[in-house]
């Protein structure tokens, strides 16, 4: 009978279980990213590892490789067909713009598609290590500890549960280390075994067995976490180590009710809030402000609230004779989420039917702030909300027209300044809305100024202001970058300078699109999260009440305007994306698809913060690393061995060296048996690899070792043993 060898199963097998086990490393992006084709990175990781294993020409590879990469591009960022070249050269800049931004170190910016490209890079690059890892040099265990550790990583950190992942990869685990030593045990000990003798003897017990210990395994119990989640903790520790370095404050996106100081760094906050049923995207308006101090925003006149009976709401943020509205349902569900200490609604709230609420609605007319009170504070459980509202469609043509013949309270109360703001805030201002005849209008220019300006959206390194110093006279024209606070307040403020009435807004952009719908209708699911925390600014009209503006760089207003072309109106600056991005570089004329770039922002997309991407691109350059250096290791040994020889030979550095060619020698021609002496085993070696060279070296060594004599012969020793190594090295390839 014909041994059994295992040159072409055992490979196959261990580079099988490397693509299962690394397809875990895959499955948790479709839960942190909901919106992202997982199918594509799995067909792409399919295409990568059976290229690799096919052992192709190299170019061949790449061409074969390359093309899929492009392909799943095209098909993620661009509409255009795939035959219209010009997306190449959109692709080039892009690739060109993030690169720029890697050289000056804005990491946080970089942008989605080139994230996405890097990610296929990393499957590809990882195709290639595992199959030197496992196929070649036949060690698993590692890669498989290294999943295990992934899964734990992001089971705790991230919304994936990775119950099921850990069984499966047991499970792959315990098949392919079971088989994988049966292979060894069968080849150390020369013993000739049939296929059908592996199957029963082996293989069958072990495919066993598996389901059996699995099993047991996930019906044990099992202690219940003895440690808090670490997050909040790290976040915490970060953000005290950053404050001790001397950086201006620091503080997680989300609602406040304290903006009297407003300005210094956030950093993201993913925590859910709630989750909404909607038809169409739009902004949940929490809160107005009226006076400005120079650093921040309070509210004047904080009146008693006023009971909302039966839940309809008698807040009127716009004239419904002269706006044309929609009526429209939402629903919004606080379960599960961290709690918000107001009410989040739409424009045009009409009525909140709150399930199961024990609560009294009421409704702080000044702060326009709904909030529901409770007798038993274990009673506060917002729960779920239906809530009614006239979504509104603004013509631009009547605010256009319309009169500027404010109510007298309106114009104090919205026209407040401090009286230190600086002159150059007037002159600005001024300067900017000269052209333009009618409200509308210069509140669009000054709405549009930011961006045809220079002005960036950023998080970080946003300072405070000091005592005698302007917010807004310092964004202005000292900084020129800051987030939607800065944006929003200089509006305001620029506005006011002009006496046209404005006012300071808190809420919350529309979130991140879940999923839509199952009952085939237009409804979607949005998630809201602290990071989607946002402002913006109301302009009041006489007749037709109070109409949102948008200012902040990357963001486009969520309300609707019906346009109609006037020789005077204000050409709008085109936001780069729909949604806020951070510092995202201008795309060419053939964009990246919309959608997608909403997936890159940050204050309205927290899920896909930068900073999940840059600890997942560190984490996978760490990983990269530890396997270059794993599947390097034994060239890296050789390596400093040889440096030692050369650079003091003794006796030591040769024992160290002499015995390290015998552990690679045992891999090679197999180990020394116990009965076998040294000059034995090296006549084996020499007659395996048609030379005397194992023989000449063992007896130098024995007369090192016998004698207790210095080493001699240094140049012989050191061509014998790399001699010896470059044996070992072409037995092996």
């Amino acid at each position: 009978m014909k041994q059994s060898g295992d040159n072409g199963w055992r490979p196959l097998l261990l580079y099988s279980a490397g693509f299962f086990l690394f397809l875990e490393w895959i499955y948790p992006l479709q839960t942190i990213f909901e919106d992202t084709r997982i199918d594509l990175f799995i067909l792409f990781t399919v295409i990568c590892f059976l290229i690799t294993y096919l052992r192709l020409n190299r170019i061949i590879r790449f061409l074969i490789n390359g093309s899929v990469l492009l392909i799943i591009i095209h098909i993620l960022y661009f509409d255009s067909s795939i035959l219209d070249v010009r997306w190449l050269g959109v692709m080039v800049q892009e690739i060109l713009l993030n690169i720029s931004l890697i050289f000056s170190g804005q990491w946080f910016q970089l942008t989605l598609f080139f994230r996405t490209i890097l990610c296929l890079l990393l499957i590809w690059s990882m195709a290639m290590l595992l199959y030197r890892l496992m196929a070649v040099r036949k060690d698993v265990l590692f890669f498989i500890i290294l999943t295990f550790l992934m899964i734990a990583a992001v089971d705790s950190y991230t919304s994936f549960d990775g119950t099921y992942a850990v069984i499966r990869v047991f499970i792959i685990s315990m098949i392919t280390l079971g088989l994988s030593g049966m292979s060894k045990v069968i080849k150390s000990s020369n013993v000739r075994v049939t296929h059908i003798q592996k199957m029963i003897y082996w293989a069958v017990p072990l495919l066993l067995c598996i389901p059996v210990i699995t099993y047991a395994a996930y019906q044990a119990p099992k202690h219940s976490p003895e440690w808090t989640n670490p997050v909040p903790f790290l976040e915490n520790l970060s953000i005290v180590q950053n404050e001790g370095e001397g950086q201006d404050n620091i503080s997680r996106i989300g609602y406040s009710a304290d903006d009297s100081v407003l300005g210094g760094s956030l950093v993201l906050d993913n925590t859910l809030l709630f989750e909404a049923e909607v038809t169409e995207d739009h902004y949940w308006r929490l809160e107005t402000k009226d006076i400005y101090t120079g650093r921040g925003w309070e509210v004047s006149n904080q009146e008693n609230p006023v009971e909302q009976a039966d839940g309809s709401v008698t807040l009127t943020t716009f004239n419904s004779d002269n706006v044309q509205t929609e009526s429209m349902n939402t629903g919004i569900d606080y379960r599960g989420g961290n709690g918000l200490p107001l009410i989040a609604y739409p424009y045009g709230v009409v009525s909140i039917d709150a399930e199961n609420n024990n609560g009294v609605l009421n409704l702080y007319e000044n702060s326009e702030t709904l909030v529901f009170h409770y007798e038993n504070a274990e009673d506060g459980e917002l729960g779920y909300q239906e809530i009614s509202y006239e979504h509104p469609v603004f013509d631009t043509e009547n605010l256009r027209n319309s009169p500027e013949d404010d109510n007298q309270d309106i114009l104090e109360q919205y026209t407040q300044l401090p009286d230190n703001l600086p002159e150059r805030v007037f002159d600005l201002s001024s300067e900017i809305t000269e052209p333009f005849d009618n409200r509308f209008d210069k509140a669009r220019a000054v709405e549009n100024y930011f961006n045809a300006n220079g002005f960036d959206y950023q998080l970080t390194d946003v300072p405070t202001t000091g005592e005698g110093e302007d917010y807004v006279d310092q964004f202005l024209f000292e900084t020129q970058y800051g987030y939607c606070d800065n944006f929003s307040t200089a509006m305001v403020v620029m506005l006011r300078t002009q006496d046209i009435p404005a006012r300071w807004v808190k809420g919350f952009t529309s979130g991140e699109r879940r999923s839509q719908d199952t009952d085939e209708t237009d409804t979607y699911i949005n998630r809201v999260t602290n990071s989607n925390a946002h402002s913006w600014v109301e302009v009041y009209f006489p007749e037709t009440g109070w109409v949102p503006f948008e200012p902040t760089q990357g963001f486009t207003n969520l309300a609707d305007f019906e346009e109609v072309e006037s020789e005077t109106a204000v050409e709008p600056q085109e936001s780069e994306t729909e949604e806020p991005v951070i510092d995202e570089p201008e795309t060419p004329e053939t964009e990246i698809e919309e959608n997608n770039e909403e997936a890159a922002d940050s204050e309205n997309s927290g899920s896909r913060s930068p900073t999940l991407f840059l600890t997942a691109g560190i984490s996978s350059l760490i990983i990269l690393l530890l396997l270059f250096v794993l599947i390097k290791w034994r060239r890296i040994r050789i390596y400093f061995i040889r440096k030692r020889l050369v650079s003091s030979l003794n006796s030591s550095s040769f024992k160290t060296a002499y015995f390290y060619l015998l552990k690679l020698l045992g891999k090679t021609v197999g180990e020394r048996t116990e009965d076998e002496t040294l000059r034995e085993y090296a006549e084996r070696v020499d007659q395996a690899f048609l030379i005397n060279e194992m023989s000449r070296l063992t007896k130098i060594y024995e007369e090192m070792l016998y004698s207790k004599r210095n080493v001699e012969y240094s140049d012989e020793i050191i061509d014998l043993w790399e001699t010896l190594i470059d044996k070992i090295n072409k037995h092996k390839n």
